[in-house]
């Protein structure tokens, strides 16, 4: 009875101790801590059901910049969304898409995507992990079918392997696809410009940086609320509709004549470096933004009472104004290699 407990034994430690080596046994994800800032709100991100780790996000990574989820491989995530325009699109007005089309509007910035629970100008989807069939989808973006994506993953070792480490098994699906997806959007976390530093009592405003905060607090940031510079509201600020585009914005999403012409009230975060502006990229830089609000608001049935009687801003305060906006631009973030083209 003892021999054959030990032989018994000895055949489970054996069996263990083949496992524990087993070149193909699935390894344990390695977990990723989500940083709030300091005095910043809590994410409204749920990490509960899609926790961050290495393995995910390395994956999110390789998705995001792949042009294969475009229908001719051309337009991957990053083609609209890119690092050094803060994950938007810079220097064109409308963003450019599959078979040289244009789409409706101008790509917003992803950057501190945790505290979002509503996304695109409109507000039209309404969770992160959602986020990315849209544009895959779309004729005028990526022209791509879901299936199809899914099967050239499945195709490729390389992804079945990364799906093996992020998720325990070679299954690759939608939702895998869109949480690896959000696991790395999650971590474009922009809070690191001489205005966090400032707040942090690392750094001080030069005097026009001082005088444009001070403006900005009394004319601006009823909108664009700190420290996200934005409230996440939908506003008509008087732009009037692109005869051609005909986009009225958020009512296209709710059907609603009261939402005519209301879009997200855009961050400022690193707007100095995401040129064009507003939804449809019409004003080529923030001047024309400013001057907007100083003369060009076009009052209709649904312009937002904030904005309606203008808000009038001399040469100067557009001056120091700049200068303070300047101090929104996040340096690391643009140029954080863990976020950058592979």
């Amino acid at each position: 009875m003892r021999r054959w407990f030990y032989i018994a034994s000895m055949g489970l430690l054996l069996l263990a101790g083949c496992k524990k080596n087993d070149p193909n046994a699935v390894k344990p994800v390695t977990p990723v801590s989500f940083t709030q800032p300091a005095g910043w709100p809590q994410p409204v991100y749920n990490f509960a059901d899609n926790p961050l780790t290495e393995q995910g996000i390395a994956l999110g990574k390789k998705l995001f910049y792949d042009g294969r989820l475009s229908k001719d491989g051309q337009f991957p995530c990053a083609s609209c969304h890119q690092q050094d325009a803060a994950f938007g699109t810079f220097a064109h007005d409308l963003s450019h898409g599959f078979n040289n089309s244009h789409t409706l509007r101008n790509a917003p910035p992803l950057q501190n995507l945790a505290w979002y629970s509503e996304f695109h100008h409109d507000g039209g989807i309404t969770h992160l992990d959602l986020q990315p069939l849209a544009p895959i989808t779309n004729p005028v973006e990526m022209a791509e079918t879901i299936d199809n994506v899914l099967n050239k993953l499945r195709a490729d070792a390389v992804y079945r392997s990364m799906f093996t480490a992020a998720f325990g098994s070679e299954e690759i699906n939608t939702k895998r696809m869109t949480q690896a997806l959000s696991q790395f959007m999650l971590t474009m976390v922009s809070a690191n410009s001489k205005y966090d530093k400032v707040m942090r009592g690392e750094a001080t405003f030069n005097l026009p940086e001082s005088l444009g905060y001070d403006i900005f607090k009394q004319k601006c940031a009823s909108c664009h609320k700190e420290p996200l510079f934005t409230d996440l509201s939908y506003r008509n600020t008087g732009i009037p509709m692109d005869a051609v585009l005909q986009d009225k914005g958020r009512m296209r999403i709710t059907q609603n004549p009261a939402d005519s012409l209301k879009f997200r009230v855009p961050s400022l975060r690193n707007i100095m470096v995401s040129s064009y502006y507003g939804h449809d990229g019409r004003f080529f830089d923030v001047y024309q933004v400013l001057e907007h609000y100083n003369s060009g608001i076009i009052n209709g049935p649904t312009t937002d009472p904030l904005v309606k009687n203008k808000i009038p801003l001399s040469n100067f305060e557009k001056g120091q104004l700049v200068a303070f906006l300047s101090a929104l631009t996040d340096s690391a973030f643009l140029k954080n290699k863990k976020l950058a083209q592979p």
